[in-house]
């Protein structure tokens, strides 16, 4: 269903979760939106496990035309943590509800970012194709949630700063390498092993084992 996230009313598509399991946020990269293709079909994977999603544009329509606001990662942060806030209060019961975020390219580092300023409820984060270098050095060593970085063989060059990324990183964190992938994991097949690590990943962390009905 469609949404508005307050105070800026951004738009999003919201799926809630089944009884007892999660939702995962998607924090799109520079020039993608809630439409984009990928994340949607990443998306719509994770809830044949029950698991929610929310798909969000972080900047309103004007903003997105602006390369500045585009890369702001701390802006783009405190837009996801004012989508966390609005899933934590729309669920009640003290927030209870677990919360993870999917990141992709330049919204991995967004995603980064809030999830080391908010490391009570976030309890699992996963970036593809992600740049978490611009969340910096600091953030990323705040970070407590379990993350998870799945990069394309190919893609060298974000190969490298997620590699530097796992060093900077003090809690749980793996580095997964999708053989013969490149930026946009377009090759046959390649997006469906994304799939199968992220999916495992929120899984066994948000409250929900796969397969469970």
């Amino acid at each position: 269903m469609e949404v508005t996230i307050p105070p800026l009313e951004l738009a999003g598509a919201y799926a809630p979760p089944k009884p007892g399991a999660g939702v995962v946020v998607f924090a799109h990269g520079s020039g993608s939106s809630r439409h984009s293709p990928r994340n949607r079909f990443v998306a719509e994977e994770l809830r044949k496990t029950g698991l929610g999603t929310l798909l969000l544009d972080l900047l309103r329509p004007e903003e997105a035309e602006d390369r500045r606001e585009v890369f702001d990662i701390p802006l783009l942060a405190e837009r996801l943590l004012q989508a966390t806030q609005w899933l934590l209060t729309a669920h009640g019961a003290g927030g209870a509800v677990p919360l993870g975020y999917f990141g992709a390219s330049t919204g991995a580092g967004a995603a980064l970012r809030a999830a080391a300023d908010q490391p009570a409820a976030i309890r699992a984060v996963v970036c593809r194709g992600g740049r978490p270098d611009l969340a910096g050095p600091e953030a990323l060593a705040r970070i407590r949630a379990p993350t998870l970085l799945i990069v394309g063989s190919l893609d060298s060059e974000v190969l490298e700063l997620n590699r530097t990324a796992m060093a900077q990183l003090r809690g749980e964190g793996q580095l997964r390498v999708v053989d013969g992938a490149s930026h946009l994991f377009e090759e046959p097949g390649t997006l469906e092993v994304v799939v199968v690590h992220a999916r495992d990943w929120f899984a066994t962390r948000l409250g929900r084992e796969r397969g469970q009905p």
